[in-house]
């Protein structure tokens, strides 16, 4: 019989840990894994001696490292400081009691908004650490790009493998669907149901001509299963559709309504600022491990995440 498997995932209780529960639970378990999934209830990962008191409990074997302090562009930009030194200690307590208590493997995942504000595209995986992120963020996009200077001194200095993932905008069930301060596709989600709820106008924020790439969290949850299991680089991988599947805000926003069967009339609110306007990923390392990978078809994935939406909204977070 093969060895156990303990496997424990930090945040496991957000937007992807509970993709990777789900995936976990419908036929990706394997029979010597155990899966543990924990949050901010069971440990102040802030705190060394909670992390390392969590990890005594369920002395784990391998870890998906999914926890941090997180928020929108206005609580990025009012709170700094606090992102930086939070997700650094975070960060920090979590490989340094992944090694104390023996952990074979840990995966940890980083954001896209770690790459340079000034930069050209696609960006890839070795590009990282050519300059300063956008103004707005450094302190979380900091914390975030130092997993993996962390990752490169414990390979070197202890042996280990440790490795970290780049997603690129993730949605699906279970994400933070607030309207002011979060992210495009669970706000557009939001604002959807409460429009049609209201029968108010369903208003885009900008011209909706910026493009982004996004990935269903359920197929990112099948890719970092696959990283735990299968990738030994260090290096970090960027898990993304491809290039020619960026679609348009605008385009998002019509995927939305058609899931939502909205029929009112939707309004563009070009007061309001675009963003960036791409910021396109190459995700041809992971082809170059995954060529056949099937991602879920946008339309159906964005259909799936409106539904559970609609049947959670009193409990979703919002």
């Amino acid at each position: 019989m093969s060895e156990k498997q303990v496997i424990l995932v930090t945040g496991g209780t957000g937007l992807v840990g509970k993709a990777i529960e789900y995936v976990v639970q419908n036929g990706e378990k394997q029979p010597n894994e155990e899966w543990i999934f924990v949050s901010s209830k069971d440990a102040n990962l802030s705190d060394l001696a909670s992390t390392e008191a969590m990890f005594e409990k369920y002395k784990p074997t391998q870890v998906i490292h999914l926890a941090a302090m997180v928020g929108g562009l206005f609580k990025n930009l009012k709170y700094n400081l606090d992102f930086f030194r939070t997700n650094i200690q975070i960060n920090d307590n979590v490989l340094a009691t992944s090694y104390k208590f023996g952990v074979k493997k840990v995966v940890s995942c980083l954001s896209t908004c770690i790459f340079p504000d000034k930069t050209t595209y696609p960006i890839n995986e070795k590009m990282i650490h050519n300059g300063p992120p956008h103004d707005s963020n450094f302190g979380y996009s900091y914390a975030k790009r130092m997993i993996d200077v962390l990752n490169k001194g414990y390979n070197k200095q202890k042996g280990v493998n440790y490795t970290a993932v780049i997603p690129t905008n993730v949605y699906g069930p279970h994400d933070n669907f607030e309207l002011e301060d979060g992210h495009v596709l669970p706000g557009l989600i939001n604002k959807v149901y409460c429009a049609k709820r209201d029968g108010t106008d369903f208003v885009i924020w900008g011209t909706g001509s910026p493009r982004r790439q996004f990935i269903y969290s359920r197929d990112l949850a099948r890719l970092m299963i696959w990283v735990l299991r299968n990738y030994t680089e260090i290096e970090p991988i960027i898990l993304s559709v491809s290039e020619e599947d960026e679609v348009s805000i605008k385009e998002a926003a019509e995927a939305v309504l058609k899931a939502a069967d909205f029929k009112g009339n939707v309004v563009f609110d070009t007061s309001k600022s675009d963003g960036q306007f791409k910021k396109t990923a190459s995700n041809e390392k992971l082809r170059s491990y995954l060529p056949d990978f099937k991602f879920t078809p946008f339309d159906k994935a964005i259909k799936e995440t409106v539904e559970w939406f609609e049947t959670n909204y009193e409990t979703a977070r919002k």
